[in-house]
């Protein structure tokens, strides 16, 4: 999309910047010190507002087997219903840099398959870019995905996939051997040709060590406030979830609570007849209605 054509296409949206959000330009934002925003999001309404605020990423997390399916972990969701719900955001999104996340089973048994799933993202769904868990043992993929012009977010520490692996969802890296573990992860990972790292679930101190280290960006979750960017997942900081939230979401907005205070109200609005009114009504014309009259008239 040209720049003329991306302005005419995001003229209706308030609070927009024109320009366009890209790999090169997030790697200037690291090199300028300026803060990264990320938000994970599902769906067109809900991306569309985030791009209309002007973030500067938008991931479609696997976390929506979680957020939207109801799934214990991520480990459900396949690569047919991310291409849906990413096509979704696709629609929503012209500013901000769509990376879309590779689920769990697209990429893990065949490097080949998970070339060609993460060219799916791009010519089915209009990704720009996928995210792939793991460290040392992702490079040879991330080489060629890379290689096949798809770039590519990493993903360690905390990797949600490795759950069971892993025992839980716990937070890594606090031994001196898996800082170091994790420290040649992220350094392998920038040298395969990744455009930026996650760092998941991660303490603050390593989260910097490894930020200092890397020349591409890090996006930190659950990993403190020195990585260059920071990503929640939408339906979190707007306690849209139902479980007990992480030690690093914050609620900005209690958006479930409005949205049942409201479905209460419209209960009580249909229950008491006062939805809807008249008002809310349509009616015939009058000379509709005056004809309907006389018809009752004569057949009484």
């Amino acid at each position: 999309m040209s720049l003329t054509t991306f302005r005419a296409a995001s003229a209706d949206r308030p609070g927009n910047p024109a320009a366009k959000v890209t790999v090169p330009s997030l790697l200037d934002k690291k090199l300028a010190h300026e803060p990264i925003t990320v938000v994970t999001a599902y769906d067109y309404a809900s991306a569309r507002l985030v791009d209309e605020v002007g973030l500067d990423v938008i991931l479609v997390g696997d976390s929506l087997a979680m957020v939207m399916q109801g799934h214990e972990n991520t480990l459900a969701i396949t690569m047919d219903e991310m291409l849906l719900y990413t096509r979704g955001v696709r629609r929503a999104v012209r500013r901000a840099l769509l990376v879309a996340d590779m689920p769990f089973g697209s990429y893990q048994i065949d490097e080949s398959e998970g070339v060609a799933n993460a060219l799916r993202f791009v010519k089915e769904a209009g990704a720009e870019a996928v995210k792939i868990e793991g460290g040392r043992e992702r490079v040879d993929l991330v080489r060629r995905i890379v290689g096949a012009q798809v770039p590519v977010m990493g993903h360690i520490g905390l990797t949600p996939q490795s759950v069971h692996r892993m025992g839980g969802y716990k937070v890594q890296g606090k031994t001196l051997a898996a800082i170091e573990e994790m420290r040649a992860d992220a350094l392998a990972l920038e040298d395969a040709g990744c455009f930026a790292i996650v760092l998941e679930g991660v303490p603050r101190e390593l989260a910097k060590i490894v930020t200092d280290e890397l020349h591409v960006p890090t996006i930190g979750i659950g990993a403190g406030p020195d990585c260059d960017g920071q990503v929640l997942v939408l339906h979190d900081m707007m306690t849209m979830t139902f479980s007990a939230p992480a030690k690093f979401v914050r609620r900005y907005a209690d958006v479930s609570g409005i949205m049942r205070e409201a479905l209460g109200n419209y209960k009580r609005d249909v229950e008491t007849h006062q939805f809807p009114s008249d008002a809310e009504s349509y009616h015939l014309s009058q000379e509709m209605r005056d004809r309907m009259a006389a018809l009752t008239e004569k057949a009484g």
